[in-house]
């Protein structure tokens, strides 16, 4: 059996020249990274923006389990589909972080026949995009740390300073550091934290942001630190928005690359879901959805994280509304959630299934209360059996919810089409009436147990003190209207990453709150959760080499 990084090698890729003339963009409008990388000029935006939307497909998935769901290689079976069965689809995807290259999770390119390529360009440096975040992120805690030492004119606390540093690796060593040791000319010694890239605010704000412009609004309210009195200090009040922006003008622009089967791909930003707000940005959605009839996007981890923040942050801020949502689940996954070892998966258990799809429930019901249509698609395996598709199928039909088999894996988008035919009949039948979850009249802490009882099942929410002390301070600044980016594991609907299935009586547990002025959202740190994650035992780095060929292997 073929790995996923053989296939893409062996992959015949079209020019991007010719993919982006399928979709009516012009040679002019293509800042080419190569023969088949691109980034899209600001000048197409102009010309497409007054065009009538296409209509917007979320792939999400139930809480992942090592039995893997496989959400992005769905997402990309099911645009080759759409594209073989007559409807104009473009993807919308996120771009890959090194941390999980490197570490357990992986890439984000797809697997098996349904994959974007270049997928090695992808998994690895890509156009930049994430480099340039990181030189953005590390530029303002430079210039922060710089001012202190040049006299500290704006009175900043150095016990009160919030900005960190950020680097796209996972390094747990980074996560709580001293700075400043060594002579006076060295600054000041404090003590600083590293974060992974794609949980910068800088992140953040490029995905949601849609013009240069706009960019560096949100740049300019970044808060770093507070002064001595207790007043916030800003990125703009440390005069760093022009240099960061200059660092950010290329990465704001969308990239294009292609599908397996030479379909259209946007793959721009990439926030983490269980850390950030998990969306690719709103420049890349928008522009895709003037371009194609369908544009199907994914959002990270299951609909509990990245569902839930799409359809409540990125939606609400964008003004997008999506027309359905696709739940990916797999019958292994499923048994998983029910209590059968990894090991025993294979094994027919509709007794486990029968346990485990409560995690599927959970997730209709959640999806069901934004007033989207939901399609439910099992990536299928070898090891799946005709009685356990018959029990989920007619599990999600009695909730309404239209249902298919998904072989794209194996198949690409052949194997794709009857969960394609699903998503246009839901398209053609079924009225979206979408609306976030809360309105932004509610207080911080009414959105954040909103989120915690009607998404995650719990009791309640307790704070930490610090925690309580944060939303009172961010309430009292000015920020009580904004949207709630809630950090948590992917693992389970609770913060205890043990908890699997669908569990009850329990109460999220809030150890910090922050606010991301700049990205227009305040954080909430749930459980154990950390921004800067570390490597396992056996990184994923240990595989990976450059052959004799001069051909990247070990990558997937």
């Amino acid at each position: 059996m073929k790995t996923d990084i053989q296939i893409a090698q062996e992959a015949a890729m079209l020019p991007i020249r010719e993919v982006a003339a399928n979709y009516g963009i012009a040679e002019d409008d293509l800042e080419l990274y190569g023969k088949y990388k691109a980034k899209l000029t600001d000048e197409l935006w102009e010309q497409v923006k007054d065009r009538p939307d296409g209509k917007l497909v979320l792939v999400t998935a139930i809480n992942p389990t090592p039995a893997g769901e496989g959400k992005t290689t769905t997402s990309i079976g099911l645009a080759d589909a759409l594209n073989r069965l007559g409807k104009k689809t473009m993807l919308a995807l996120r771009e890959p972080s090194l941390g999980p290259c490197f570490g357990i999770k992986g890439g984000a390119a797809g697997g098996g026949y349904a994959q974007v390529v270049p997928m090695e360009d992808l998994n690895l440096h890509f156009t930049g995009d994430f480099h340039a975040i990181t030189s953005a992120n590390n530029l303002l805690a430079a210039l922060l740390d710089n001012h202190i030492h040049q006299g500290n004119a704006l009175g900043i606390d150095t016990r009160q300073v919030l900005w960190k540093r950020c680097l796209d690796m996972n390094d747990r060593a980074l996560r709580n550091i001293v700075i400043g040791l060594g002579a006076k000319a060295d600054g000041f010694v404090r003590e600083d934290h590293f974060i992974i890239t794609v949980a910068s605010e800088i992140m953040a704000i490029l995905c949601l942001a849609d013009s240069m412009e706009d960019l560096k609004a949100r740049l300019g309210r970044v808060i770093v630190a507070y002064n001595y009195a207790g007043e916030p200090v800003t990125a703009k009040d440390l005069n760093a928005v022009g240099a960061m922006a200059a660092l950010l003008k290329d990465a704001i622009k969308p990239n294009l690359i292609q599908t397996l089967e030479h379909n259209g791909a946007m793959v721009h930003g990439g926030p983490f879901a269980n850390i950030a707000h998990g969306c690719n940005s709103v420049r890349a959605t928008k522009t895709a959805l003037k371009l194609a009839d369908i544009v199907v996007t994914e959002a990270g981890f299951g609909a509990d994280l990245g569902a839930e923040k799409f359809l409540d942050i990125k939606c609400r801020m964008a003004g997008l509304k999506p027309d359905a949502v696709v739940l990916v689940a797999t019958v292994r996954a499923l048994k998983y959630n029910g209590g059968v070892p990894k090991t025993e998966l294979g094994t027919e258990n509709l007794e486990a299934l029968k346990k485990g799809i409560v995690n599927l429930e959970k997730h209709i019901e959640n999806i069901q209360k934004y007033g989207v249509p939901v399609v439910v698609t099992l990536n299928s395996f070898l090891t799946d059996t005709e009685a356990e598709y018959e029990f989920i199928r007619g599990f999600c039909e009695k909730r309404g919810c239209e249902f298919a088999l998904s072989e794209v894996w194996a198949k690409g988008g052949a194997g794709g089409e009857a969960l394609a035919s699903k998503v246009i009949e839901t398209l053609q039948t079924k009225e979206s009436h979408y609306h976030p979850l809360y309105g932004d009249e509610l207080s911080l802490a009414e959105k954040i147990e909103t989120v915690a009882k009607e998404i995650y099942g719990a009791d309640g929410v307790d704070y930490a003190p610090a925690a309580a002390k944060a939303l009172k301070q961010i309430e009292a600044m000015g920020f009580g209207r904004m949207p709630v980016c809630m950090a948590k594991t992917q693992y389970s609907l609770s913060d205890d990453q043990n908890k699997l299935g669908r569990p009850t009586g329990f109460r999220i547990n809030v150890r910090d709150v922050y606010v991301s002025a700049g990205a227009g959202f305040v954080v909430a740190i749930t459980g154990a959760i950390m921004t800067m994650p570390g490597l396992p035992k056996k990184p994923a780095a240990d595989n990976i080499d450059v052959n004799e060929e001069g051909k990247i292997v070990g990558l997937f």
